[in-house]
């Protein structure tokens, strides 16, 4: 039907899926700039990293002053018309199920425990989304196999929630921890 047009199906749907990574580029762009508030708190930030052997990356990983935790942060752009809650205990954007999303960034964080090996140190998976307003600024949402819960949140909640971590500081503990995220993720365009 497109053909007198030249389009084929074929290149309207490649199109649509460039325009979906321009939009999580952005996305994750705009949360790379709320996380360097973090930084002057004492914060390690790194940005789009991946397992070696895994084909997922990972948009950003933190690691707390005090090098007790690491957040795997996942961004996504959702539809700014459509609110994001807990439907039945599963995320939604409008109508559409999402939770699919809120368990990949819950694995992410447990393959990154794994890979870490650090005791003491706790992995915790974090999903920010820009554009869908989300039910109260953010969400605490249950994975099955997981104790704590996938924090879901707008980018409104970001710094203020990570702020709030503890107070303590331990920049020795920490740059340690920092050394092994570094030597365990890679960054995402590196071979491996």
């Amino acid at each position: 039907m497109t053909a007198w047009l030249g389009v084929s199906p074929a290149a309207r749907r490649a199109d649509a899926q460039a325009a979906l990574w321009d939009r999580g580029a952005a996305g994750e762009q705009a949360t790379a700039v709320l996380l360097a508030q973090l930084v002057a708190r004492g914060w390690e930030v790194r940005h789009d990293v991946r397992l070696p052997g895994r084909r997922f990356n990972i948009d950003h990983v933190l690691i707390s002053p005090c090098g007790t935790a690491v957040v795997v942060l996942d961004t996504k752009a959702w539809h700014r018309g459509r609110p994001t809650a807990l439907v039945r205990g599963r995320v939604h954007c409008g109508t559409q199920d999402r939770h699919e999303q809120v368990v990949k960034v819950a694995g992410y964080a447990d393959a990154v425990q794994a890979a870490l090996g650090l005791s003491g140190v706790t992995v915790w998976p974090l999903l920010v989304v820009h554009g869908s307003p989300i039910t109260g600024g953010r969400l605490e949402v249950r994975v099955p196999g997981r104790d704590g819960p996938v924090h879901v949140l707008g980018p409104g909640y970001l710094v203020p929630t990570l702020a709030v971590a503890p107070r303590v500081r331990d920049p020795r503990h920490a740059e340690a921890v920092a050394a092994r995220v570094d030597v365990v993720l890679r960054p995402y365009g590196e071979g491996g």
